[in-house]
């Protein structure tokens, strides 16, 4: 919905109440769009935060693989006299 500034500013409740329910509010200026209307997401609380941490921390272990250690990553480049193969 396209609404210039000037008519916004006497249906300014109406157009919060719209765009928080979804809908797309452009103003705009001179025919030209100015700004656009969003909704602010709800800030979550730490528990649901902590609850997300939590599961991506699990899904990331759950995704580890164990290779070599460092020291001894590249020890297949090597033969068994300690020079390039």
């Amino acid at each position: 919905m396209r609404v210039s500034v000037s008519d916004a500013k006497a249906q300014l409740t109406e157009l919060v109440r719209r765009a928080e329910a979804g809908d797309e509010i452009v103003l705009t200026r001179h025919g030209q769009p100015a700004v656009r209307l969003v909704p602010v997401r709800p800030a979550s609380d730490g528990t649901a935060r902590r609850k997300l941490l939590d599961a991506a921390r699990i899904a990331g272990a759950a995704k580890a693989t164990t290779g070599p250690d460092a020291a001894h990553s590249q020890d297949f480049l090597y033969g068994d006299d300690g020079l390039p193969a």
